[in-house]
C-alpha cells in the first residue's frame, strides 16, 4: 500500500519496512520487492548486494521477476559483491528458517 500509496500516503520508506517484515518472514513476491529496492534504492540507500541477496531467496522460490532482476544486478556487480551476496542469501534463508544468526 505504502509502496504506491493505496489509501495511504506513497512512503518509500515505510514500503520498505512493511516489506523486510514479509520477506524476513519467506515471502517471495515481498522478498523480489524488497530486492528491487535495494537495486534502485528506492527508500534505502542502492545496496547490489543486499538486492542480490533478496532477489536470490525469492528466485529460489519461482519468481520469475525476481530471477531476471537478479541477473540483471549481477551484469554489474564484480565476482567478490556476488560472492558476498549469496553468502548473505545464505544466511537470510537461514534465519527465516528459524536457525541461523541474526542479521543486522
Amino acid at each position: 500500500m505504502y509502496a504506491r500509496g493505496r489509501g495511504v500516503p506513497q512512503d518509500d520508506r515505510q514500503a520498505v519496512f512493511w516489506y523486510s517484515k514479509a520477506a524476513e518472514q519467506g515471502d517471495a513476491v515481498a522478498q523480489a520487492a524488497l530486492g528491487g529496492r535495494y537495486m534502485s534504492g528506492g527508500g534505502v540507500p542502492e545496496d547490489d548486494v543486499q538486492g542480490y541477496a533478496w532477489l536470490n531467496l525469492a528466485a529460489a522460490q519461482g519468481h520469475g521477476a525476481a530471477k531476471d532482476l537478479r541477473d540483471l544486478i549481477r551484469k554489474r556487480m564484480t565476482r567478490e559483491q556476488i560472492a558476498e551476496g549469496q553468502k548473505l542469501s545464505r544466511k537470510l534463508a537461514a534465519r527465516i528458517a528459524g536457525q541461523g544468526e541474526t542479521i543486522p
